[in-house]
């Protein structure tokens, strides 16, 4: 036996002891997810012990390093820790944007006073953090931000405006991206800060969205003062950070359809149509959908897998994270019109325990906005068509 077939092997037995029953099930609604933070509230023991004993291992971040709370893990090795929870119908024990984007920040351009300030926290789900990246009138032009940082001597004053920024009515602390230089070209002024969000000056606005509801805001800062120890990097350096800050959002974003345990496509209509008499599902037009889209999934996954070992090694493409961004938003919204056409009638309830207040449709049409979270579509074809594949408008 390979020492990562002993190593698997000590990894199915610790999850099969220390994985509670209840989070082997498929998520039902978003209460399921676990996002932890100051505020958060366990809606059952399960969740809570899991969180605990995940965190406790270091496997909520396996490859970061120990002494930041990770679990100091080669990438072959955390592969096989997801590789087995996904066996088991594991759930990860702490959905995070700390996890997926502000830790990988701070583990690559963070001060080491940073590092073991918060990476720590992150890892255990003691803070929940947000971003501060989009405004009004900067959206896919990010550079244009007019959100400003002013240097105050011993602190910095920020005031301005985010928007999008998601689920920061719910956050404890945000990354932000703000304008230290006015004067200088738009790409060469700009700063990333971070701070609580519980300072003075700050205040957050949910905004609604056609599902009912969302995780988006607005956020508005007053004269927020922020120590200037929470610079991350080179005052007017943050755009070389940010180029890689929206690769990690966008490879985060990409995975999240695969980070979670659910039925597959198949099971679920099954259940919902039932099958014919050879013992496959009755409708043969969707079930061809479905087998093409379990075919792209494996694929795509396959994919992550690939980029992520190109990354680990300094070989991956940077565009990679923009392909995978957009099929993975692709894929997402397409297995949530399939459960839809799977649901038949009985997914279009919108209220009522039966359908846990319409979880299904409300999670349809929340899909549409991952065509646009983390940079839009066509942004990212823009990016694909012009640094892979060399096109150039007229």
């Amino acid at each position: 036996m390979s020492d990562l077939d002993a190593f698997r092997e000590r990894v199915r037995i610790w999850l099969k002891g220390n994985c509670p029953p209840e989070m082997r099930l498929p998520v039902q609604s978003d209460d399921d997810n676990c996002w932890g933070g100051r505020r958060w509230r366990f809606v059952s023991e399960a969740q809570r012990l899991w969180l605990e004993r995940l965190a406790e291992k270091g496997w909520t971040a396996p490859e970061w390093p120990r002494q930041y709370g990770g679990g100091g893990l080669s990438r072959p090795e955390a592969k096989i820790v997801l590789e087995e929870m996904r066996i088991l119908g594991c759930r990860p024990a702490l959905h995070s944007f700390g996890l997926g984007i502000v830790g990988p920040v701070l583990l690559q351009y963070g001060s080491e006073e940073q590092r073991q300030e918060h990476l720590p926290k992150i890892a255990r789900g003691e803070i929940r953090w947000t971003q501060g990246y989009s405004e009004p009138n900067a959206g896919s032009d990010l550079a244009s931000l007019q959100c400003r940082a002013e240097d105050k001597g011993d602190h910095f004053q920020v005031s301005g405006q985010k928007i999008w920024t998601s689920f920061a009515d719910k956050a404890d602390w945000i990354l932000c991206l703000v304008r230290t230089d006015p004067h200088a070209p738009k790409h060469e002024g700009i700063s990333l800060i971070f701070f609580d969000m519980e300072s003075a000056g700050v205040s957050t606005k949910p905004i609604t969205m056609i599902a009912g509801s969302s995780p988006f805001c607005q956020t508005f800062f007053d004269g927020v003062c922020v120590p200037k120890k929470n610079l991350v990097g080179l005052l007017n350096g943050g755009w070389e950070i940010t180029r890689v800050l929206l690769a990690h959002e966008r490879n985060w974003i990409s995975s999240l359809s695969e980070q979670s345990p659910a039925r597959s496509l198949s099971l679920f209509a099954a259940e919902m149509l039932g099958l014919d008499e050879r013992g496959v599902l009755a409708n043969p037009m969707l079930r061809a959908k479905i087998a093409a889209f379990e075919i792209d999934e494996a694929a795509f996954q396959a994919a992550m897998d690939r980029v992520g070992d190109l990354a680990k090694s300094g070989q991956a493409n940077p565009v990679s994270a923009s392909m995978l961004k957009y099929y993975g938003a692709e894929l997402n919204k397409r297995r949530e019109e399939l459960l839809m056409a799977a649901g038949g009638a009985d997914a279009l309830e919108w209220e009522g325990p039966r359908s846990c207040n319409g979880a299904r449709a409300r999670a349809w049409l929340g899909s549409k906005s991952n065509s646009i979270e983390g940079g839009t579509s066509e942004v990212q074809l823009n990016i694909i068509a012009k640094r892979v594949l060399e096109l150039r408008g007229t």
